[in-house]
């Protein structure tokens, strides 16, 4: 072997990337000097895209495959180096391996409440958090925007900014969809995909792509949540009555369950207490079954119509007189007991105190004498 060919085994003849991590968007390929042979073996493993950097300057980019680096598969960077046909020497380049497959599971969410105006409960703040996927998708773009010349890029150094994006994007798109607090669960792939296409542009300016963004959960404040709660059960308890008297009943089996837990008198009182409430409730039915009073009519009913009498004085027949006149008339004398009366409906004329209808015009005086 002579010196040239040792100096050119010192050079690399395999250029490859296997990564074993799951974080790992961008690696460059280590070598003292970043001198590669001419005619090595390039391998780029599907999930992958290989780019050439020569001098600072883009070259070429590999798609998966194994390539021979000659002249005729380095077109830019020959053109770069300007060697001549058959020239065939060690050169100077740096690789930088992307991986191209899909980095799943990160994570976004609002590390601040969003005030927004709900409709119904009014000025609100909500949280909200979910999960995207990125992907490499122009890796020169990707390495000139974002890379540069990091030996090793991985999601923790690009997640920030993007969630940064994401939530800045979903804040504005929050405010104006107006959607109310409570029907935002119904509303959540609706929202991920809008959101996913109104930012999908903002990562393809640096060479990623966003195949997909998920929006997992939007909640309220613990305070608001617990009120909520609240409201949410007197709706489901329904009756109050009902259910106070299933508590007293609860309440009851507790205390005979646990004789010793409390002092007699405190079980005693709340016994007591216990039985009136359910005294109450047996005789609230009774009530509720008697008939509600019937409402005044609207107009009085008729007077009734008063009688008047005809009176027979001196053998002569005087009248009609109302009951009034008939009353002065016994109070002056000439109406006594035995004047003979009559009114319509009477059959015959009949003494007037035999007529019941004036029995009180007599009540004050005294009967007449008894016969000798």
């Amino acid at each position: 072997m002579g010196l040239w060919d040792k100096l050119l085994g010192e050079f690399v003849d395999v250029i490859q990337w296997t990564d074993d991590s799951n974080d790992t968007l961008g690696y460059r390929f280590e070598r003292h000097g970043n001198e590669i042979k001419f005619g090595a073996k390039l391998t780029v493993r599907e999930g992958q895209v290989a780019v050439f950097v020569n001098e600072g300057q883009l070259a070429d980019t590999f798609q998966p495959g194994m390539y021979e680096l000659k002249t005729n598969n380095l077109p830019i960077l020959s053109t770069l180096q300007a060697w001549r046909h058959g020239f065939e020497s060690p050169f100077k380049a740096e690789v930088y391996f992307f991986s191209t497959r899909r980095f799943t599971d990160l994570k976004w969410g609002t590390q601040n409440p969003v005030m927004l105006r709900d409709p119904e409960f009014g000025p609100i703040r909500l949280r909200a958090f979910g999960s995207y996927t990125i992907r490499v998708k122009d890796a020169p773009t990707f390495l000139r925007e974002i890379v540069g010349t990091d030996g090793r890029f991985t999601t923790e150094e690009i997640t920030n900014q993007l969630r940064n994006m994401i939530v800045s994007r979903f804040t504005n798109i929050l405010g104006q969809a107006k959607i109310p607090a409570l029907d935002l669960a119904g509303n959540y792939d609706q929202l991920g995909q809008f959101l996913q296409q109104r930012i999908a542009p903002e990562f393809e300016a640096v060479g990623l792509e966003l195949p997909n963004l998920l929006v997992e959960n939007i909640s309220l404040p613990q305070e608001v949540e617990a009120a909520l709660d609240r409201r949410s059960s007197m709706g489901i308890v329904g009756n109050l009555d009902q259910y106070t008297q299933f508590q007293a009943a609860e309440a009851l089996r507790d205390a005979a369950a646990n004789p010793g837990g409390g002092s007699e008198a405190m079980n005693m009182g709340l016994g007591l207490a216990m039985a009136q409430r359910l005294s109450d409730t047996l005789a609230r039915p009774a009530q509720l079954a008697q008939p509600a009073p019937q409402p005044a009519p609207a107009t009085p009913p008729p007077l009734p119509s008063a009688s008047r009498y005809f009176i027979a004085l001196n053998g002569q027949q005087a009248g009609p007189f109302p009951m009034d006149e008939l009353q002065r008339q016994v109070q002056g004398g000439p109406l006594t007991r035995a004047t003979l009366v009559w009114t319509q409906g009477m059959a015959k004329w009949t003494a007037a105190g035999e007529v019941a209808e004036l029995a009180s015009l007599f009540a004050h005086l005294p009967p007449p004498l008894p016969e000798a």
